[in-house]
């Protein structure tokens, strides 16, 4: 989807700033002006398009819509769904909130935000080129499951009140539509958008800066040095190194296959892989503004959590 500005931002690091593609330099920079902008992009978009569909529908009507179905079912949909979008954990957020403007429950928007970095389709055809259909099930599978786990603990916590942005409620309208009115609706949700946006771009500039510099400077042999061998806290110190660092699971997964050829368990190196996607640093960064530390440490936790389960199961049976 952002083909285009991939090679729009290549082109102006590599030959407008003249540093060297193959240098650690040229490649963090290259990573912090793609992933800035798409991320921008992808917010402003994504945040307005909500707030302007949000008008024309009920929020209540949405909500009893959810209310009435099974507790299960709005999980199991909103990480569905999250394998249907192919976005890293920093490009996942602006969907994320478009689903709290939308009041939809704080489990079901953590199921979605849970799921959506670990596995899409690019993921599932890599993973099935490179260790075979059935690890890319099974791979999958326990994705969807951390993500369905995961929301529901923290759906049945109440943490509602972590939220640190307003949702403002939008008003039903029962007089006619015409073009005064959506003329209003259109300038009415680029307020509200250009407000929040206000609020998080500096932490997304500083978050895609930290995980940048880790693209960049980070080297795989050191992963694997510390990480690497048949030893119980492998999977442990796997996730722990991979939280810092920054990638969506395309990107991540050709650095698993060079992991796995110099000694790590299968199973560390995807827990190492899904720590990297699901819960980045620069993630966090952002998060910051919109949640509170309490609720992003519980999220952090319980997914760390199940991604060491995950680990030490598939280092286990494979």
């Amino acid at each position: 989807m952002f083909d285009w500005w991939e090679v729009l931002s290549g082109k102006f690091t590599f030959s407008v700033l003249g540093l060297e593609k193959s240098s650690h330099l040229g490649e963090a920079v290259h990573f912090f002006i793609y992933d800035t902008i798409k991320i921008f992009i992808l917010l402003i978009t994504i945040i307005y398009l909500v707030t302007l569909l949000r008008s024309y529908f009920p929020v209540e009507k949405a909500r009893a819509y959810i209310a009435g179905k099974h507790k299960l079912t709005g999980h199991v949909l909103a990480a569905v769904f999250g394998v249907l979008t192919p976005f890293c954990s920093c490009s996942a957020i602006p969907l994320f909130l478009g689903f709290l403007q939308a009041r939809i429950p704080l489990g079901v928007t953590f199921s979605y935000l849970i799921s959506a970095p670990l596995s899409d389709a690019v993921v599932i055809a890599l993973l099935l080129s490179l260790f075979g259909w059935k690890i890319a099930l099974l791979y999958v599978g326990v994705g969807l499951l951390i993500a369905i786990i995961a929301g529901l603990i923290i759906g049945a916590m109440n943490l509602e009140k972590e939220i640190l942005i307003e949702v403002k409620p939008v008003g039903d309208v029962s007089f006619q539509e015409d073009e005064t009115l959506f003329i209003h609706r259109l300038k009415e949700s680029w307020e509200y958008t250009a407000d929040i946006f206000k609020k998080i771009y500096l932490y997304v500039i500083v978050g895609v800066g930290i995980g940048a510099f880790i693209h960049g400077f980070v080297p795989a042999d050191f992963i694997a040095k510390y990480a690497g061998g048949d030893v119980w806290y492998a999977p442990i110190v796997a996730v722990v190194m991979g939280i810092p660092m920054y990638s969506n699971a395309a990107g991540i997964l050709p650095l698993v296959e060079v992991l796995t050829s110099k000694g790590m368990l299968l199973g560390t190196a995807l827990s190492f892989m899904m720590a990297v996607v699901a819960l980045s640093l620069p993630e966090a960064m952002i998060l910051k503004r919109v949640l509170s530390v309490k609720l992003i440490s519980i999220f952090f936790g319980v997914v760390g959590v199940g991604i060491l389960i995950v680990g030490y199961l598939f280092n286990a049976i494979l």
